[in-house]
């Protein structure tokens, strides 16, 4: 009997693992949004002295990586394992950018979910009693994903209003069987929700039903009330898909208005920057989790968050043969303490 499944999709910890430290290393333009003094790094440019976008988005996961174990006063022997993914065809960021480190590895894929999917199962790693130190990490790279998702950078194309734009960063925690906390709690398991939207520019729409399912399943399983939590944040959906998740869940009789955001509408500055609908990409909820979230909770200002990651779990193959775009939304509750 799985005593500490609740519930359909969430999962109850009894010995939650402890986020020991977090590192995020960001892009020019992230550096120039609102969250900027909340990341341990912002890159001067995009290339950050390599000959292609691809190569300086490993190198963000690399010194993230070694940024994250530095915070935490570890060392790469004492690391059980690493959970890693990215955007990229065969998640080739994370996997040359972490080539070097000897640490056991999990490439996952979860598309702008893997931040949420890496700590969700890290966590069950941990309190199973499988590892003591778990990294979980993500990355994008704005120029890499427009230039495999979309169009060359060379075209300037047009950007539709709904468009959103992929953040340049990495994100990483170190989940420990030790520590003060913040602690993970819950995990709600998101599951594959497809609508049948197809445009690849509004992926705030084809992702918000998967968050609103998953944030439904998350209270329905637990008993929980939307107030029990300082803030629930949905991982890029951006401006539209923002108010089309909460929409949903109001139709379906659950408010989370007065404590709801999304990590796509924190990180630009809408006025100044012109992101459209917002931020996007794997390192969109990584970079404000591990940058601006952790802190908020590690000062108190915030006392318990569900942390919900989207994710649109397309291809470029699956766009030129006209798919639909399926999303998923995988949920982290987090708590400053045990109390």
């Amino acid at each position: 009997m799985a005593e500490k499944h609740i519930g359909k999709q969430t999962v109850f910890l009894k010995n939650p693992p402890s986020i020991k430290a977090t590192a995020s290393f960001v892009g020019p333009k992230e550096g120039m949004g609102p969250l900027k003094n909340d990341f341990d790094y912002i890159i001067p440019d995009e290339l950050w002295g390599e000959d292609s976008w691809e190569k300086a988005e490993s190198k963000l996961v690399r010194e993230t990586f070694a940024k994250v174990l530095q915070k935490a006063k570890l060392t790469n022997d004492q690391i059980d394992y690493v959970l890693a993914g990215d955007l990229l065809n065969q998640c080739i960021a994370a996997n040359y950018g972490l080539r070097e480190t000897k640490v056991p590895f999990f490439g996952l894929y979860g598309a702008c979910s893997t931040m949420a999917e890496s700590m969700s199962l890290g966590s069950l790693l941990v309190e199973g009693g499988f590892a003591e130190n778990i990294v979980c990490m993500t990355s994008s790279h704005f120029c890499s994903a427009e230039k495999q998702f979309r169009f060359p950078l060379e075209l300037g194309s047009q950007r539709t209003p709904t468009a959103q734009w992929t953040v340049t960063g990495s994100g990483a925690a170190v989940l420990s069987s030790g520590g003060t906390g913040p602690f993970i709690k819950h995990i709600t398991t998101g599951k594959i929700v497809d609508l049948g939207i197809k445009d690849a520019n509004n992926m705030g729409a084809a992702m918000a039903p998967a968050a609103a399912d998953t944030i439904f399943a998350h209270f329905d399983d637990t008993g929980l009330q939307p107030e029990y939590y300082d803030l629930i944040v949905t991982g890029d959906l951006g401006r539209v898909g923002k108010q089309i998740c909460q929409e949903m869940l109001k139709s379906n009789g659950l408010d989370i208005e007065s404590r709801f955001n999304d990590c796509g509408v924190m990180i630009f500055d809408a006025e100044t920057q012109d992101t459209h609908s917002g931020g996007s990409g794997c390192a969109c909820s990584a970079t404000v989790f591990a940058g601006h979230i952790y802190k908020q909770l590690m000062q108190g200002n915030l006392n318990r968050v569900l942390f919900v990651a989207t994710g649109a779990l397309m291809s470029p193959i699956s766009s030129q043969q006209k798919e639909s775009i399926p999303g998923i939304a995988h949920a982290v509750a987090i708590h400053r303490t045990l109390d």
